[in-house]
């Protein structure tokens, strides 16, 4: 089983290095958060060098105030830790947080730190449960960028964390 996993994780790693896929509406989500002047962070699950890789092969390195990764929390998604974390290093109230999320654990963990939380399903719809953890579910990117234009006026703007 070692052996499986250690095999698992080399090609995970190699998979990760060369397929660098942004989600829909990635760069106008960033482009409207630089517009706005709203600082953001990354809070995952995942290890920093494959964030930095991904964040590099789009040139998105500095567009980001901070990077919470794996190993700079105690306790992984679905805690809060790695939101609470993120809010943390960008100096701003969790509750005026804007959490953007894929998966059910993040949406658990964001919900838990107490930030405002939209879900961008990936691969798994949401249920009823996680559907109650957010404040709206978005098609794509596209849609929460066109949601944040509608509701952002620049005496408003607060931070905001994309996961």
């Amino acid at each position: 089983m070692d052996d499986f996993i250690a095999a698992w994780l080399r090609q995970f790693e190699e998979l990760v290095a060369v397929r660098h896929v942004l989600k829909p509406g990635a760069i106008e989500l960033i482009r409207t958060l630089d517009e706005f002047a709203i600082p953001r962070a990354i809070a995952t699950g995942s290890m920093r060098v494959n964030v930095e890789q991904h964040l590099a092969a789009h040139s998105l390195v500095d567009r980001f105030d901070a990077i919470v990764a794996h190993g700079d929390y105690a306790a992984g998604k679905p805690a809060p830790d790695p939101f609470l974390r993120a809010a943390e290093l960008l100096a701003v109230d969790r509750r005026s947080c804007i959490a953007i999320e894929d998966s059910h654990n993040g949406v658990r963990s964001a919900a838990a730190a107490g930030m405002m939380t939209i879900m961008v399903p990936d691969l798994v719809p949401p249920s009823e449960e996680i559907q109650a953890l957010c404040v709206h579910v978005a098609r794509d990117l596209h849609e929460v960028e066109e949601l944040l234009r509608a509701a952002v006026t620049p005496a408003l703007v607060q931070k905001s964390i994309v996961g």
